[in-house]
């Protein structure tokens, strides 16, 4: 029993992890949050899926190994003893107990006991006679279903684990170790998945996922086992007719739900049946959770401007979400790829003080249907329009995550495009504000940015800002010539190149002489580009010119610091939504009830049942009768106590 106890405390306290700490994420997510090596600890004892770690699953085998060994040494012989009266005690032995009355009746002794059965009778005891010679025994016992709360205790545990055992993936992963089954770690169609990586239609127990796109059907579930996968086949197909969103005013979703048709394998049979959250689809022992929902593989047409040199021609990049996207325009980004990862139609923000938003990952906009989003009132909120998420695996291998908006965003007064960019999930994004223009988009911007890397250009927006700004003739060439420096050294990497060989204590002298140059340089190198490109001239008194170009400056000095060798713009998108069930087949869930129940009824009668004995010796006297009787219980307290005074003064009522 000591054993099983500290067996149940090391499942408390795995629990207790498994509790706080998020199950079943990505590696990277517990590799920065907790570092290389602690991950590489905590790894070993699998604590990421603690509840189907083999040490957690072995605990759960020994504790329903070791409570079954208590429970079938134990049980027979408490129900020998509760079906037991006890009717062979001695009236000698009767002495020794503490809670114990003798008195001498009138009564004969026969009349004697024919009125203790009837008071005993009376208080629910059940009693039995034995005749010894010239004495008598009565024996009684009242609540010997007591023993019964420490059986249904000790079961209900080993039924409960047991049914946690079924539950778990110890079934899958008996096939895994001994019945041949290779989870498939490759990418490749469900259709060529070899026999090898499918568990059988009849499989037990298993708890999958399926992603169904709209209008698509399938019949078959995936079972992440370690690093890999296994199919699951289903007794039924099912078909995602239409996904249905609804939002809350601060965009988090209110609600979802799938419209699906159910096809029968062996019947042919189809039905429909809407799934959302709580109300699963139940069929043929298969349970199908609505648990989030994807994008299913929506078509995106993204405009590509070059970032690199003084290219400036845009090219037209169309993508599926979910797949690689190609850019063979770029002569140097052959071994750039692009994964097209997500597309946000909604996205509804907080922009109160020029607050920059973070995209919102699924977990959030599942956790917000159960969740209290719709209480959150903010008159500042809005929706900001359609974003697009897409990943970069440089040359180098470094991958960097972008997130880029369709339509421009008003902050601190001005018309802006945010291209956001992170090393992993765990970083909050990074934005460059890119001014927008008349048109409302990042043409003019990507043209300048051109033109600022065109040597020609540069020099004839230094020769501008050299003639507007110099004293005299004798400065112009000199002022000239420090402003296409500066503007050669900003294309090249912005103020941290001007900087870079200057003192530290020198730095915001030359800073402060260096940003305003390359500004105004900028104004002038604005005006040459949209001359040569024949749009309108720019009325310089405006405030708005001067507002854009300082915007553009802080822009062109955080592009370098861009990983990307273009920027991707949304043109245009077909949304395509998907749904995510969870598909489980949980045998245990029905010997967890069962288990609950014993456990109801167990701890009800070890702590609300009493356990009581009565002996009554009875021998002959010349005058009548003697009487000694004894009362006793498992749990002597003072509610006892009590109990043996009433029998005390009943008894000595009786023998009169």
């Amino acid at each position: 029993m000591r054993f099983a106890v500290s067996l149940l405390m090391f499942i408390c306290v795995a629990s207790l992890i498994g509790t706080v700490l998020p199950q079943n994420q990505a590696s990277n997510t517990y590799v920065d949050q907790f570092g290389p090596f602690w991950f590489a600890l905590f790894d070993k004892f699998n604590i990421w899926h603690i509840y189907n770690s083999w040490w957690f699953l072995l605990i759960m085998a020994f504790l329903v190994s070791s409570t079954s060994i208590c429970v079938l040494r134990n049980a027979p012989k408490m129900m020998r003893d509760a079906r037991s009266f006890r009717e062979y005690v001695r009236g000698s032995s009767l002495r020794a107990f503490h809670h114990r009355v003798e008195v001498v009746s009138p009564l004969a002794p026969e009349a004697a006991v024919e009125r203790i059965k009837d008071w005993l009778g009376g208080q629910g005891y059940k009693w039995k006679l034995r005749v010894d010679g010239e004495g008598m025994l009565l024996a009684a016992k009242k609540g010997s279903a007591n023993r019964l709360g420490y059986i249904f205790a000790h079961t209900a545990i080993v039924i409960i684990c047991v049914g946690g055992l079924l539950d778990s993936e110890l079934l899958v992963r008996a096939q895994v170790w001994l019945g041949g089954k290779q989870p498939i770690t490759q990418n490749m169609l469900i259709a060529d998945v070899p026999e090898s990586g499918r568990l059988p239609a009849a499989n037990p127990s298993f708890r999958a996922n399926m992603l169904i796109p709209d209008g698509s059907q399938s019949a078959s579930a995936i079972v992440s086992v370690d690093d890999g996968v296994l199919v699951q086949p289903l007794p039924f197909s099912i078909k995602l007719n239409k996904f249905d969103i609804q939002y809350y005013s601060t965009g988090m979703p209110s609600s979802f739900k799938s419209d699906v048709d159910v096809t029968d394998h062996e019947t042919g049979k189809t039905f429909s049946q809407v799934i959302e959250v709580n109300e699963p689809l139940r069929y043929k022992g298969v349970t199908v959770y609505q648990s989030s929902f994807d994008d299913g593989g929506s078509k995106l047409q993204l405009l590509a401007y070059p970032l690199a040199g003084s290219a400036e021609k845009t090219f037209e990049v169309d993508g599926v979400v979910g797949q690689p996207a190609k850019i063979p325009q770029l002569a140097d980004a052959s071994n750039v790829q692009i994964d097209l990862t997500g597309l946000r139609v909604i996205n509804v923000e907080n922009l109160d003080g020029g607050q920059e938003p973070q995209a919102k990952d699924v977990f959030e906009h599942v956790a917000s249907v159960t969740g209290s989003a719709a209480g959150a009132k903010n008159e500042h909120l809005r929706n900001v329009g359609p974003s697009v998420q897409y990943r970069i695996v440089g040359r180098d291998g470094q991958a960097h995550e972008f997130t880029n908006y369709m339509l421009p965003m008003t902050l601190d007064g001005a018309q802006v495009f945010l291209a956001g960019v992170r090393q992993s999930a765990s970083e909050p994004y990074r934005y460059i504000r890119i001014p927008a223009d008349a048109n409302h988009s990042v043409a003019e911007f990507m043209s300048l940015r051109a033109a600022l890397n065109d040597p020609s250009l540069r020099a004839q927006a230094a020769a501008r800002f050299a003639q507007a700004n110099a004293n005299d003739e004798g400065q112009r060439p000199l002022l000239q010539k420090a402003a296409e420096g500066a503007l050669e050294s900003f294309a090249a990497g912005g103020f941290n190149a001007i900087v870079s060989k200057v003192p530290a204590a020198e730095r915001e002298r030359v800073l402060g002489f260096a940003v305003p140059m390359i500004q105004l340089s900028l104004a002038e190198l604005r005006d040459i580009d949209r001359a040569r490109h024949g749009w309108a001239p720019l009325n310089e008194a405006g405030a708005d010119a001067g507002r854009w170009t300082q915007l553009a400056l802080l822009a062109l000095a955080n592009l370098p610091d861009y990983p990307a060798p273009v920027f991707l713009s949304l043109k245009n998108f077909q949304q395509v939504q998907a749904s995510v069930f969870q598909v489980a087949r949980s045998p245990g869930k029905n010997s967890v009830y069962l288990g609950c129940i014993f456990l109801v009824i167990g701890v009800f009668s070890m702590f609300y049942i009493r356990d009581r004995r009565v002996w009554v010796w009875i021998r002959p006297t010349a005058q009548g009768s003697e009487m000694l009787a004894a009362m006793t219980s498992q749990r002597r307290t003072l509610d006892f106590n009590h109990e043996f005074e009433r029998f005390k003064d009943a008894f000595k009522r009786l023998s009169t």
